[in-house]
């Protein structure tokens, strides 16, 4: 693998919303993948692979990337302001899916899911966009990231 990469990711507990056992191995799920395999660059830095610290203060998304020895490198605030609609959108869709996987047929839960990774691809290309000049990702990379930044929003649109 390239230097161009997460190698570590953490969010801080502070600033964690309330989430439920769903949300929380959502984010598990995606701060392992994010691990496994991910594209992060720094445009005009080449010092990676880099660790990753997402906090939220006054509803603004930080984030603080360190090299591999723990040295800073860059930190950067994101205003959410763009984000709350989809992300409004994702959380009332993932309660959909909840609530289906317990009471809906396999046809109805599978409806529901496509929609939720509709939204969930919408906030991923928003971020991508919002992240461009700072940090380069790909798709995947970003919906992973989205993920992560959900479970920090979650709690205040819910």
């Amino acid at each position: 693998m390239g230097d161009n990469r997460l190698i570590s990711v953490s969010i801080d507990d502070e600033t964690l919303g309330a989430s439920g056992p769903d949300a929380e191995h959502e984010r598990r799920v995606a701060i392992f993948d994010l691990i496994e395999e991910n594209s992060f660059a720094l445009p005009g830095h080449d010092r990676g692979p880099y660790a990753l610290s997402l906090s939220q203060v006054e509803r603004k998304l930080v984030f603080a990337i360190r090299d591999e020895a723990g040295e800073d490198v860059h930190t950067f605030i994101m205003s959410m302001g763009p984000f709350r609609g989809v992300i409004r959108d994702y959380f009332m869709i993932c309660d959909s899916y909840y609530d289906a996987i317990r009471n809906q047929t396999p046809h109805q839960i599978e409806a529901i899911d496509m929609a939720r990774r509709g939204i969930h691809n919408e906030g991923s290309e928003l971020l991508a966009e919002r992240l461009e000049g700072k940090v380069n990702v790909d798709f995947h990379t970003a919906r992973r990231l989205f993920t992560l930044i959900c479970a920090l929003h979650a709690g205040q649109t819910r």
